[in-house]
C-alpha cells in the first residue's frame, strides 16, 4: 500500500499539494470545509475541523495528518496523538502559531529577536505601553488574525474597547521603524533534517501579500545567514515538522526582527512552485512523512510572484466573469508567465490565484509578473 496524507483544510494551500502528491504517488485527502472548497479535486470528506468525531473519522486509515491551516483545536490534536496518528506539525508546535502571545513569550526566551511587546488585557495596561513606546502601538488579537484582520495600529488606549470588552488578552507590539518586509521559509522533518529555501522578499498592501520576490534582492551575506539562523532555531526549539515560514522585519537600523510565524506552506513560497528545484509542496510532503527533503536552490536568478487580489467582475455585479475568462489575454501577452487559479468567486480583497515570472533581469521579471496579473484584475 502507498503513501497517504491526510490534510485538515480545503483552501488553496492544499489545492496545491495536490500535484505534489500525484507526482510522488501519494494518496492525498482533504477534510474540506465545504464542498465548493478550493482543494475540492481531493475533498474526501466535508465536515467542520472543531468538531473531534469528524476529525477522528478523517484521520482513519492516514499516514500523517497534517493541515492547509492552524485553527484545528488543540484538544482534539493532542486526541489524535494520543491515539497514535502521526501530527505534522505536531500540537506542541503548532501552539505558538495559534496563539501570538504564547509565541513572544517563547521566542522571547529563546532570545530570538522580537519588537518589543506586552500582554494587554485592560485599558490601563495598553496606555502604560503606549507611554513607553512614542504613544503608538500594533495590538493584534491573540488568535485567528490574518491578511491584516486582527490588527490595529492604535495611539489612544480606548481604539480596542470592543477587543477588551470579550474578556481576551491582546497583544500590543512596538511600531517597527522597518525599511521592508522580509520572509524565511525553512522545511524540517521528525528525525531533524532542516533544509531551507533563500530568504525574500514580502511586499505588502492594506496588510495583505501582494507580491513576493526571490531571493530578496540585496540579502546576500550576513542577512541571508541570519535569517537562516533564526529560522533554524525556531524550527528546532519548537519542534517543527513541515513547512515553517518565519515573517520578519528588516528594520531601518539593519537588524531583523521575527513579526509572525506559519507552519505549513505559506504565500511567500509559492513562487518555489516554478522557481526553485523543490516547491514548498512537495517538501511539505517529504517532510511530513519523514522523507529526504529535496534541494532548494533557485532554477533561475529571480522569481516574482503576485497574487491577484480580489479577481475580475467586482464592478460588474450583474456579470458572471471568470478567471478563465481572461487566460487569452494574458497568456498572449506573457506567455512565459505561469497562472494559478485557486478555483475561488472573485470578492474584494480575496486571494484568488497568483502568477509567477521568472528569469535573469528582476525588472523584466516584475515587469511580465505585474503585467499578467493585471489581465485578471478590473
Amino acid at each position: 500500500m502507498g503513501l497517504s496524507v491526510g490534510v485538515i483544510g480545503g483552501g488553496q494551500l492544499a489545492r496545491m499539494m495536490i500535484p505534489a502528491a500525484v507526482n510522488l504517488g501519494i494518496d492525498i485527502r482533504v477534510l474540506a470545509e465545504n464542498a465548493g472548497s478550493s482543494a475540492a479535486l481531493a475533498a474526501t470528506m466535508v465536515g467542520d475541523y472543531r468538531d473531534r468525531d469528524t476529525v477522528l473519522r478523517f484521520a482513519e486509515g492516514v499516514d500523517v495528518i497534517t493541515f492547509d491551516h492552524e485553527h484545528v483545536p488543540q484538544e482534539i490534536l493532542h486526541e489524535l496523538v494520543a491515539r497514535g496518528v502521526r501530527v505534522h506539525p505536531g500540537p506542541d508546535a503548532l501552539v505558538y502559531a495559534q496563539d501570538k502571545l504564547l509565541m513572544r513569550k517563547r521566542l522571547s526566551e529563546l532570545g530570538l529577536p522580537v519588537p518589543e511587546w506586552a500582554r494587554v488585557e485592560t485599558t490601563e495596561d495598553l496606555q502604560v505601553f503606549l507611554d513607553a513606546n512614542g504613544g503608538r502601538a500594533v495590538v493584534k488579537t491573540a488568535r485567528g488574525g490574518y491578511d491584516g484582520k486582527g490588527v490595529r495600529v492604535v495611539s489612544t488606549a480606548d481604539e480596542v474597547d470592543d477587543w477588551l470588552a470579550n474578556g481576551d488578552s491582546l497583544l500590543a507590539e512596538e511600531v517597527v521603524d522597518f525599511r521592508r518586509e522580509l520572509a524565511q521559509l525553512v522545511a524540517r522533518r521528525p528525525s531533524g533534517e532542516i533544509v531551507a529555501w533563500p530568504v525574500v522578499e514580502s511586499i505588502q498592501r492594506d496588510g495583505v501579500c501582494a507580491e513576493v520576490i526571490a531571493p530578496a534582492p540585496s540579502s546576500a551575506g550576513k542577512l541571508s545567514d541570519v535569517a537562516s539562523d533564526i529560522a533554524h532555531t525556531i524550527a528546532e526549539k519548537l519542534g517543527v515538522t513541515g513547512v515553517l515560514a518565519v515573517e520578519l522585519f528588516e528594520t531601518t537600523d539593519d537588524r531583523l526582527l521575527v513579526n509572525e510565524l506559519a507552519m505549513r506552506p505559506h504565500n511567500t513560497g509559492h513562487w518555489s512552485i516554478e522557481g526553485s528545484t523543490t516547491s514548498q509542496f512537495e517538501q511539505h510532503l517529504r517532510a511530513v512523512l519523514d522523507l529526504p527533503l529535496g534541494a532548494t536552490g533557485t532554477r533561475d536568478e529571480w522569481s516574482v510572484m503576485v497574487n491577484i487580489l480580489g479577481g475580475p467582475g467586482l464592478g460588474r455585479p450583474d456579470q458572471h466573469v471568470e478567471l478563465s475568462d481572461r487566460y487569452a489575454g494574458a497568456f498572449a501577452d506573457q506567455p512565459t508567465v505561469k497562472v494559478h487559479n485557486y478555483g475561488k468567486e472573485p470578492r474584494l480583497g480575496r486571494k484568488v490565484g497568483h502568477v509567477t515570472a521568472v528569469g535573469d533581469d528582476l525588472d523584466e521579471v516584475v515587469f511580465q509578473a505585474r503585467a499578467a496579473a493585471e489581465y485578471f484584475q478590473d
